[in-house]
């Protein structure tokens, strides 16, 4: 079946579900409305809900249809089953989000340095301070590592807009899979500073670390996100497979 049909797709019911065009807990149109709608076979359609379902974003009832289970949070929630930047998860929460860059620079990767970003000695890369705000709060310090030879051409303001969406739709890359580890680890000065937390109130940051790929298998990026405890949140919709 065609991917860009499904995709399409997909992300149009997403879209609707999310600005309550689709309200919760009420049944989405029948699939054979669908299907006239998307102009699209019963398999392309099935698929498209198929991915909502596992996303979280509604509920198949048999002999009913399709519910809208979808419901946004007060604080941005990123997804662990999918590679979101901040502005997405803020968009898709319905908050204001800006990005502040601390720090831009560059230089080649030491053997220390390699041994936790996964970034072979010697490499050279840019180096990144962001500081996202989400309504005007400061929640996430994130340390970012880009291999120069696979973002040519990044910059102060691109980083500050959107790094992901100057990849894709300016360089063409296809960001493929990032593997994360999550920790939780002592506060920093530089947190402490940045994120306006109180060192009596909070002693430890939530910390996501992700190795990021492209579809020429290459690891582009190196991140290490610092979150306030009191904002992270990650959000997965688990599924029991049969044995």
């Amino acid at each position: 079946m065609p991917k860009a049909i499904y995709e399409t797709i997909y992300k149009d019911l997403k879209q609707k579900i999310e600005t309550d065009v689709f309200a919760y807990q009420e049944l989405l149109p029948s699939e054979n409305t669908l299907i006239r709608t998307y102009g699209c076979s019963r398999n392309t359609l099935r698929r498209a809900v198929s991915r909502l379902v596992a996303d979280g974003y509604v509920q198949t009832m048999q002999g009913k249809g399709v519910r809208n289970i979808y419901q946004p949070v007060s604080q941005t929630a990123f997804t662990i089953g999918e590679i979101e930047t901040f502005r997405e998860s803020a968009a898709r929460n319905g908050h204001r989000s800006f990005t502040r860059v601390l720090l831009f620079t560059e230089f080649a990767i030491s053997e220390k340095q390699s041994r936790y970003t996964g970034f072979p000695v010697g490499a050279e890369i840019y180096y990144i301070q962001r500081l996202h705000y989400l309504d005007e709060m400061p929640l996430i310090l994130n340390h970012n590592y880009f291999l120069k030879e696979a973002v040519p051409g990044l910059t102060k303001e691109i980083a500050e807009n959107s790094i992901y969406q100057y990849l894709e739709n300016t360089l063409h890359m296809t960001i493929v899979n990032s593997k994360r580890i999550m920790t939780v680890e002592k506060m920093t000065q530089i947190d402490e500073k940045y994120l306006k937390m109180n060192a009596e109130d909070y002693n430890c940051m939530a910390v996501v670390s992700s190795q990021t790929y492209n579809s020429d298998g290459v690891m582009f990026e190196y991140t290490q996100s610092r979150h306030r405890p009191d904002y992270f949140r990650f959000y997965d919709n688990a599924v029991r497979r049969p044995m």
